[in-house]
């Protein structure tokens, strides 16, 4: 079977698969992905061994299960420390002004027209939501990759994660 990965353009980090089905939003300058908690247990390894007689049944729950969001833990992305809220709106403009310096001489011609287009509007939508996003970046953590933003769609107890799709690169598996 197929798989494709998609990878941080200018990073090379893994940030997403077909796995996570996508919807296009913001003329297709942004991926919507739905995330989901997910407990993660220990693995049990059967060695083959009996139990001792003096231990109980299994009681069905471990102390060492982690409640996890799948797409943080299977791309392994990094969150951002606590953002100032009123400081952001500059940095997050900052930031954009870098990725497009350093984004559009990737893309081909087309692509860098749309980017060039489109961008504007997307960091505005971006701002819109600055107080309900969880910023994310890539395993390596570099400073020059994409950022990845999570928040929490009307009152939802599982994240929505929004993509960069411009500067994803899809790779066959």
């Amino acid at each position: 079977m197929l798989v494709y990965l998609y990878q941080d353009l200018l990073t090379g980090d893994e940030l997403l698969s077909d796995s996570f089905p996508y919807k296009e939003i913001q003329n297709g300058m942004l991926w919507e992905v739905e995330g989901k908690w997910v407990v993660k247990g220990v693995v049990d390894v059967d060695i083959g061994a009996n139990p001792s007689a003096e231990q109980g049944e299994d009681e069905g729950v471990d102390d060492n299960d982690v409640r996890v969001v799948d797409i943080v833990d299977t791309f392994r992305l990094q969150e951002q420390p606590s953002i100032d809220k009123k400081t952001f709106p500059t940095r997050l403009m900052t930031f954009i002004k870098r990725y497009i310096k350093l984004l559009t001489p990737k893309l081909d011609k087309a692509k860098q027209e749309l980017f060039k287009k489109h961008i504007e509007a997307t960091s505005k939508f971006l701002l819109s939501k600055i107080k309900d996003l969880q910023f994310f970046v890539g395993e390596s953590m570099l400073d020059d990759g994409s950022l990845v933003f999570a928040c929490y769609k009307d009152a939802a107890t599982d994240p929505t994660f929004l993509y960069l799709a411009y500067g994803l690169k899809e790779i066959k598996c």
